[in-house]
């Protein structure tokens, strides 16, 4: 359904911080608060220094504005503080508490925190009636005040660097704190190789090992220690195995061990890194993340009664959840590795790459003749290069490898596959990959066209039994182009599987591809930097044309990365009105204290308003109030350094194809040889809401644009309310089609597979 937000809510909420540490995303979550809450119609408040400012009333608790959340995003920290407070523990300090909070008419509380913070606030409320009764018996607050103020609405946001609440598959701060520690490591890991040196790291975590996991597979360490799986009892003699054929980067995470130097004599360092985990800018997602739950809690403290319990707003896959908060907090009991499917998927696919030796003997040899006992998987990369690709290959390569098979490298896309660029990839030659950007094995537009006849013969001759194909667009249409010559080739008749990596993210059957965090990360950094520009020149208004072709994820997520007045896209049409009102709003917004302005305008937005007719427009139109800059940010969005996001999720995904086509490759053996044709021995890796699934090429048809090269379902158009109301316009129309509702949590029980490392 869609509705329309209303303004005039007589609500009053009030934003509320309380933990003792703070997280990098912390004030995307509170400028969304205030800025929703304020469109609504509600009056919002700022507690300064959590808890304690709660119990000292006063200056404490200010009423927050529209202009005061402003260039928030780019901050770390909080910018309305955070302490601990003893006080709040004890119901003296409660009652304080609370007769603040009846003294300004606040009855919603949207408190952002850890679990010790969320449990004190459903204590807080849990008592309400209580403190109210007492307060008037003591003639603090009378009958009228305590019967205005009878029930208090609580909403939490989680805000922490350990990613270790259940029910939600990222914490706000846990994606800035592995940015910090992979430029760290990075940065290790070449002295690391250029001293043939063991560097020992120490991560933050407390009792999750998260952190330490996917920071692990994001740089390939060679061993990790994480509370969740102690090491065997002869942990120390296999380290020193897998150790001695290494010396150069050797990264152990979690713990500090001086077994390497002692019993090895290996040069060896040692590294806490300690509270810059905590720092920096926040990272596009978490930006995101923060914004969408500020937004998803305001609508539940609207939405609340008497009756609703106190929920903590949580992310499931894309989508904003609400989950009942005792339950959450009662559930971290369980241990958060049983109950997150996320931290079981990451744990399984470290344990495969890294503490597995491959087989002499291939599994399938048995199904084979002597001549045929290994099976070949190639792996091509097609398309633009993007950040990831190179760890999706190097997972591919040794999972492949782990299985018994041998990995064939195709060079320079299905140009390569036809002119024979193909040869073994070994477990070595793919080391350091995860941290490189761009493609290594070379990668190019063409699809096979023409050239299939001589692929067919290629993949005969080089007895090719299955293919990974790594790419955008051009991928998924190579696939489907090598999926219908299969009726004329029987040399096609095998296996296929197309791993998304392209910045556009448009490639059907997948939410996200691998490199658009990158992308997405590189485009807002610069937006920041843009801004800063902005703020001190002042009456200034950037316009910004991104990468995507005629999909317009990148402007839209960066829009809400950055803060963005406007996000301009093919997906929803503009005419001329809409940008006169966007003038219009900025001519306003110059008149306020926040004098600049930031455009986003996707590549392919519109055939005749262009990037420079935009900024003709802005600049005609805007003379006397503000002057315009223009900037196209260009290949540089394809480039650098890949975010812990892609190199994880390549990671995961190029272990994932090469399980699956071992799994198809078993299905397909026919009469002596593999034999495939059916619509599901093709298929898109895709992630999909929070799992990855792999979906038919032919059942993807349907949903796809063949002419702009988009999905004709997109998921993140549905934030593009959220960037507008953020950026102060009115009557903005929302779907609520998938609206958060009060969910539960289905307690998993039951070991990972493997037990110990």
């Amino acid at each position: 359904g869609l509705i329309w937000l209303a303004s005039g809510v007589s609500n009053q909420i009030k934003m509320y911080l309380s933990h003792p540490h703070c997280a990098a995303g912390m004030n995307a979550a509170v400028r969304a608060t205030v800025r929703v809450g304020i469109y609504t119609g509600a009056k919002v408040y700022f507690v300064h220094e959590g808890y304690q400012g709660l119990v000292d009333g006063g200056d404490n608790i200010k009423p927050a504005t529209w202009e005061s959340v402003s260039m928030m995003l780019q901050l770390g920290g909080t910018v309305i503080g955070s302490a601990r407070c003893m006080d709040f523990k004890e119901k003296w300090g409660r009652l304080k508490a609370a007769c603040n909070l009846v003294k300004l008419g606040i009855t919603n509380l949207c408190v952002i925190g850890g679990d010790g913070s969320l449990t004190g606030a459903n204590q807080f409320r849990t008592e309400w009636s209580e403190l109210l009764a007492d307060l008037t018996k003591q003639g603090k607050i009378t009958a009228e005040e305590a019967k205005r103020s009878s029930h208090l609405n609580i909403v939490g946001m989680v805000g922490s660097i350990d990613n270790d609440f259940c029910g939600t598959d990222m914490t706000i701060g846990t994606d800035s704190a592995l940015h910090r520690i992979i430029e760290v490591v990075d940065a290790i890991t070449t002295t690391a190789q250029s001293h043939q040196r063991t560097f020992i790291l120490e991560v933050m975590g407390r009792h999750c090992g998260y952190l330490a996991l996917v920071t692990a597979l994001a740089c390939g360490a060679d061993w990790v220690f994480i509370p969740e799986m102690p090491p065997e009892d002869n942990w120390e003699e296999h380290l020193c195995k897998r150790l001695i054929a290494r010396t150069d980067a050797v990264i152990s995470l979690c713990h500090s061990v001086q077994l390497v130097s002692k019993k090895l004599g290996f040069d060896t360092r040692s590294t806490i890194l300690g509270h810059v985990q905590r720092g920096g800018t926040p990272s596009a997602f978490d930006r995101i993340l923060g914004s969408r739950m500020g937004v998803e809690a305001v609508m539940a403290l609207l939405e609340a009664t008497p009756e609703t319990p106190a929920c903590v707003v949580s992310l499931s896959g894309n989508i904003a959840i609400r989950l009942p908060l005792m339950e959450c907090v009662q559930m971290k009991t369980i241990g958060h590795f049983l109950v997150c499917r996320s931290f079981q998927n990451n744990w399984n696919t470290y344990k495969m790459l890294a503490h597995l030796v491959a087989p002499k003997i291939h599994p399938l040899s048995v199904l084979f003749s002597p001549s045929q006992s290994n099976i070949n998987i190639a792996i091509v990369n097609v398309g633009a290069p993007c950040a990831g690709m190179n760890a999706a290959v190097r997972s591919a390569v040794r999972t492949g490898l782990i299985q018994g098979h041998q990995m064939l490298a195709v060079h320079d896309g299905f140009d390569g596959l036809s002119n024979g660029q193909i040869q073994p990839i070994t477990w070595a030659e793919v080391g350091g990959w995860t941290g490189k950007g761009g493609s290594n094995l070379g990668t190019k537009r063409q699809l096979p066209g023409k050239n299939i006849e001589q692929i067919s013969l290629n993949i005969a001759k080089f007895n090719i039994h299955s293919l990974i194909i790594i790419g955008g667009f051009e991928a998924y249409l190579g696939g489907l182009e090598l999926v219908t010559a299969r009726e004329k080739y029987e040399e096609l008749c095998i296996p296929m599987v197309i791993i998304p990596a392209t910045v556009s993210n448009n490639v059907p059957g997948s939410d996200f591809s691998i490199g658009a965090d990158t992308a997405l990360n590189t485009i807002t950094t610069t937006c920041d930097r843009i801004k800063q520009s902005a703020a001190g020149t002042k009456r200034r208004v950037f316009i910004i044309e991104t990468m995507g072709g005629y999909c317009g994820y990148l402007a839209t997520m960066a829009g809400l990365s950055s803060g963005a007045d406007a996000a301009y896209i093919y997906e929803e049409p503009f005419h001329i009105r809409d940008l006169e009102l966007n003038v219009e709003h900025l001519i306003e917004k110059m008149k306020t204290s926040v004098k600049r302005g930031l455009i986003l305008r996707n590549s392919n937005a519109n055939d005749n308003y262009t990037t420079q007719f935009l900024f003709n427009l802005y600049s005609e139109e805007g003379k006397g109030t503000f002057d315009c800059r223009m900037n196209i940010l260009g290949h540089m969005q394809q480039g650098g350094t890949p975010t812990p996001f892609d190199r994880n999720f390549g990671t995961k995904m190029g272990a994932k194809s090469v399980l699956w086509l071992t799994d198809k490759l078993k299905e397909c053996y026919r009469h002596g040889r593999i034999f495939a044709n059916t619509p599901d021995s093709a298929c898109v890796l895709g992630m999909k809401r929070r799992s990855l699934i792999f979906q038919p090429l032919a059942s993807l048809k349907e949903d796809t644009d063949f002419e702009h090269r988009i999905p004709k379902t997109e998921w993140w158009l549905k934030l593009r309310p959220i960037l507008k109301i953020l950026a102060r316009y009115e009557a903005v129309e929302i779907d609520t089609s998938e609206a958060a509702t009060m969910e539960h949590i289905i307690k998993k029980t039951g070991e990972i597979k493997g037990g110990k490392m």
